[in-house]
């Protein structure tokens, strides 16, 4: 028999390689199920500011609180996905991140009194935490399942694209609804979009969980803190463009509050599409330190705009800095962790991102309370070069 016989036979009896890129369907129920985050976006400090006539501390307390939600149920969530894969576990948050639409719009309904609506919108922040955990956590690993580990990078990056176009979309559609149809119309949309999700869902493949040893959460959070703790200090200048943007705008008198995330998003789109295959090919924290420089320059941009197009443009560069923070670092997470804990690992992983918009939106609004909307910036700016002292100082566990 010849070689080439031979070596086709090979080919034949080897299993299917992975495919270059996720499972569109993933990325596509990905997509739809995140909008119900950007929707209320800026909808949420103005109605709670403007319309119910609370402070700037209750409005970061208010946003913040849908992250400890969060971060308090990325160990179950990451567990539920270990064990049963992530569409069940994608399934189940589009669930949850559907009552809490639901939810918001109660607090809409008229009669009701500035606390009690208060109170229905904290609920609801509180179960789009929740849903959010599990929805985030298994639609990214279940997109790593998809391609293999060898390109989790490629894979973070298209679920990042799928869900910072959620915000950049869904940021001016839910401010343009709110003010032309109230509250009410902008959360409905916050109902409908994770059911769409949960359809598209249900159709694309599923993929097993890796068996072998299952450590507990507190042993993955131990192994890649370092990684966490990076990706923490990056998310405080997202948070406080989600948090204040729209006040500042309003402050200045800026008229294109709802571009804000739509700025950031391209910036951050543009980078994961070109350059998203980086984190795979080259190291993961050289990819993050140049990435949280660019990030501090843009909140820089921020602080000191003079006019609105600067302020835009800052987003955009702080977009263009986050870009490729999250799948620069994973990678390296993943690194840490045997393969039957991939799930918890990003599970840990992303629950740091959470305490940074969890820990970082009151600490923005004690700042913008005290030294204006623009201060926020200028902490965001210095976080994010802390975040790269960190990662100068961090070593591969395979190097």
């Amino acid at each position: 028999m010849s070689a080439l016989a031979v070596n086709g036979a090979r080919r034949a009896d080897a299993p299917p390689a992975h495919p270059s890129h996720p499972a569109p369907g993933i990325i596509a129920a990905l997509f739809c199920g995140y909008l119900c985050v950007g929707l209320p976006l800026p909808v949420i400090p103005l109605f709670i500011h403007d319309k119910l006539g609370f402070g700037n501390l209750v409005v970061g307390l208010v946003i913040g609180i849908q992250f400890l939600a969060t971060v308090l149920t990325r160990g179950y969530a990451g567990r539920l996905t270990d064990r049963h894969g992530g569409k069940r576990s994608a399934l189940q948050g589009a669930a949850v991140c559907a009552l809490g639409g639901l939810l918001y719009v109660i607090a809409a309904m008229p009669g009701l009194s500035p606390q009690l609506s208060l109170g229905i919108v904290v609920a609801g922040r509180l179960a789009a935490g929740v849903g959010e955990s599990q929805f985030v956590t298994g639609c990214v690993a279940w997109s790593i399942a998809s391609v293999g580990p060898q390109r989790a990078g490629m894979s973070m990056s298209w679920t990042g694209i799928a869900m910072f176009a959620a915000l950049a979309i869904g940021a001016p559609i839910g401010m343009g609804l709110y003010q032309a149809y109230g509250l009410q119309a902008a959360m409905i949309a916050c109902i409908v979009a994770p059911l769409v999700a949960a359809a598209i869902a249900l159709k694309a493949a599923a993929h097993t969980a890796p068996a072998g040893q299952r450590l507990p959460f507190y042993r993955v959070i131990g192994q890649i803190w370092r990684e966490g703790l990076g990706l923490m200090l990056q998310g405080v200048g997202l948070s406080g463009l989600t948090a204040f943007a729209s006040l500042y705008f309003a402050a200045r008198s800026w008229g294109h509050a709802g571009l804000v995330m739509t700025a950031f998003g391209a910036g951050f789109i543009l980078v994961r599409m070109v350059f998203g295959h980086l984190p795979d090919k080259m190291s993961g924290y050289r990819v993050a330190l140049w990435s949280l420089v660019i990030e501090a320059v843009g909140q820089v941009m921020l602080w000191g705009a003079p006019v609105e197009t600067v302020a835009l443009a800052g987003a955009l560069v702080t977009g263009l800095g986050c870009a490729l923070v999250f799948p620069a670092l994973g990678v390296e997470a993943l690194k840490r962790v045997l393969p039957a804990n991939r799930g918890s690992a990003m599970g840990a992983f992303v629950a740091f991102l959470d305490i940074a918009y969890g820990v970082s939106g009151p600490a923005a609004g004690v700042i913008a309370g005290q030294f204006g909307y623009a201060a926020v910036y200028l902490f965001g700016a210095a976080c994010a070069l802390l975040g790269g002292a960190l990662v100068v100082t961090a070593r591969s566990p395979q190097s």
